[in-house]
């Protein structure tokens, strides 16, 4: 860049620009959320049948296009915001060499070299003459003037050395800015036609990286989250920012925003809806690059005998696993899709996606939120046990981990009509795959249990924020996930609530690990449990003689304190059964409604 174009440049229209993006990318964002949350509820609502059907089919693709607008403006916007800062800073020095160099009575030329007048003391009746100094860069070159102005006659001869190099050093961090970003932004260009397909979230993905990757002094330039920091510390952080670097970090590092503790639910849930659809595409189209699966058998001998093709035994041998994988992971996420679009059928509050990364543990790990616990007057975080993983978190919807969360919230509803619920499904932990060996120990239970007390503080310190209290929370642990809720409050760190909630729940529970509730850190009149027939008692006494209860003292016994619910559960799974008794007693839990509670 010439000294004449930095000169004149103003930066604030790269400002501006990067606020009209980001105005885009705001309006764009409301935009999706009108259509998936309220647009579309509504149309749940009032209408059914084929043509309903195919309307919401058709607002789903419009949020999606919204979506992908968000994104790549958001991208865009922080670009633009980046170089006009990397551009700003060159411009500041120039500014400040010209300044300097006026002052001294020296003249700035037009391709940025200095001239300087005559001065000095007279040699042989002669003042110094005056000259041009033209800036350079290199370490050795700039050695070699600084010698050559100690000798120099005219004294002025040094300052405008020193002034050129300057407004040279500034030129240069001008040209490196421009030829930076003016590549980045020439690609960040979107598909031309109105379906975003795979192709397209791929790319927006590659355009987000490209961008952090040349954003990085920008983005050090922003005070970064507290490392190893507790939820308290990360919404400070989350306060303190301003509306452009809240923006920058959503854009570039969704990933992280969407991991942390202690910021809103809503800040979290665009982080995260960011990162499953960028996920998805990578996903599909991974899945799309393995070749088509051969024939797998063919006749041989000519007796009509079968045996497997080698290219079909070459093929599963190097892609069958990984298409497997793909297609879980895949499937997966579009049960979480297709509770976002389940939003207002039969009143079911808005979703929010508090956790996602579909490759953690080798399982996947999700958080979603029916309604937003940072206002919920009533909140329920429910612990799955074993095997769970994503490809099967939404699988048989009634009887998915999805499913009972959804239930336990329009029960809860039920019973607290006027007041907001909201109930989370939390799978941030690597569940035991099997029975047998792994639910019989509590390995991921204690390797679970730091993450979650670290979530239940979050959660708590995001309804501080919110509203200024903490609200009422019920952690339910199912199966193994109450033997994690046990190690949660084992392991707390010595200060800390050993579990950061109102009151504990547990369902077919192996056993907690210890006697008694109040060996927990529990209350008694606030630890509840409740058990099962059929292959409910096999759980119950398998965990207990495996270790995870202490002297085969499970929490639905008297000896453990706490308070023992009626079940009429047939089943180990069927405490969220639609009118059953334990759906029910579980939502009086939820709701605070201790009375309406039946014992055993």
């Amino acid at each position: 860049m010439d000294y004449t174009t930095l000169r004149n440049l103003k930066t604030s229209v790269f400002e501006d620009a990067a606020d009209g993006y980001r105005n885009a990318s705001n309006m764009a964002s409301a935009a999706k959320e009108s259509l998936e949350q309220r647009t579309g509820a509504a149309m749940r609502k009032s209408l059914s049948g084929k043509a309903a059907e195919a309307a919401l089919s058709q607002l789903r693709e419009l949020a999606a296009d919204f979506h992908y607008t968000q994104i790549e403006c958001g991208v865009i916007g922080t670009a633009l915001k980046a170089l006009a800062i990397d551009l700003n800073s060159a411009k500041k020095k120039l500014d400040a060499a010209v300044e300097g160099a006026t002052a001294e009575k020296l003249t700035v030329e037009k391709d940025g070299s200095v001239t300087y007048p005559e001065g000095g003391d007279a040699y042989q009746g002669k003042t110094p003459p005056g000259g041009t100094a033209s800036g350079v860069t290199d370490a050795t070159a700039k050695a070699i003037d600084r010698q050559a102005a100690r000798f120099h006659p005219n004294p002025y001869y040094a300052r405008a050395q020193e002034y050129a190099d300057r407004i040279t050093a500034a030129l240069q961090d001008a040209t490196a800015a421009d030829e930076k970003w003016a590549p980045k932004l020439r690609q960040l260009k979107a598909d031309d036609d109105l379906t975003v397909s795979a192709a397209d979230m791929a790319d927006a993905l590659k355009d987000t990286e490209a961008v952090r990757k040349s954003a990085e002094s920008y983005l050090n330039g922003i005070k970064p989250p507290p490392k190893n920091g507790d939820p308290e510390d990360n919404a400070e952080w989350w306060k303190h920012l301003s509306e452009e670097e809240r923006a920058a970090y959503i854009s570039l590092r969704p990933a992280s925003i969407g991991a942390l503790d202690g910021l809103p639910a809503d800040v979290r849930d665009e982080a995260n809806r960011t990162v499953l659809a960028e996920k998805r595409s990578e996903f599909e189209l991974r899945l799309n690059a393995i070749p088509r699966e051969p024939s797998q058998f063919a006749s041989v001998g000519g007796r009509g005998d079968m045996a497997y093709t080698q290219e079909w035994l070459d093929w599963h041998a190097k892609y069958s696993d990984n298409k497997e994988y793909l297609e879980g992971k895949l499937k997966g996420m579009r049960d979480i899709q297709k509770r976002f679009d389940r939003t207002g059928q039969d009143g079911l509050p808005e979703a929010y996606l508090l956790g996602f990364d579909p490759d953690g543990e080798g399982k996947g790990r999700i958080i979603l939120a029916n309604g937003n616990p940072d206002t919920a007057d009533h909140t329920a975080i429910y612990i799955p046990g074993t095997t769970t993983n994503l490809e099967t978190i939404g699988e048989k919807s009634d009887h998915s981990d999805l499913g009972r969360s959804e239930r336990l919230w329009e029960r809860s509803q039920q019973l607290a009509p006027n007041k907001n619920i909201s109930t989370i499904t939390w799978l941030d932990y690597d569940a035991p795959s099997s029975i047998v060996p792994e639910a019989m120990q509590d390995g991921q239970a204690e390797k679970g249990a730091p993450i979650l007390h670290q979530f239940l503080e979050g959660n708590r310190t995001a309804h501080k924020y919110a509203t200024g209290d903490t609200g009422h929370t019920t952690v339910v642990g199912h199966s193994y996930g109450s033997t994690l809720i046990g190690d949660t409050a084992k392991t707390a760190i010595w200060g800390e609530t050993p579990i950061p909630a109102d009151d504990v729940l547990v369902a077919g529970s192996p056993g907690m690990q210890v006697k008694h509730a109040a060996d927990l850190g529990i209350d008694p009149k606030h630890m509840w449990a409740m058990g099962g027939g059929g292959s409910d008692i096999l759980v119950r006494y398998g965990g207990s003689a495996a270790g995870l209860g202490d002297d085969w003292v499970v929490p639905t016994d008297p000896e453990f304190g706490g308070n023992i619910l009626k079940s009429d559960a047939g089943d180990h799974g069927a405490f969220w059964d639609n009118d059953s008794i334990s759906l029910k007693n579980q939502a009086a839990v939820v709701t605070g409604k201790y009375h309406m509670v039946e014992h055993d």
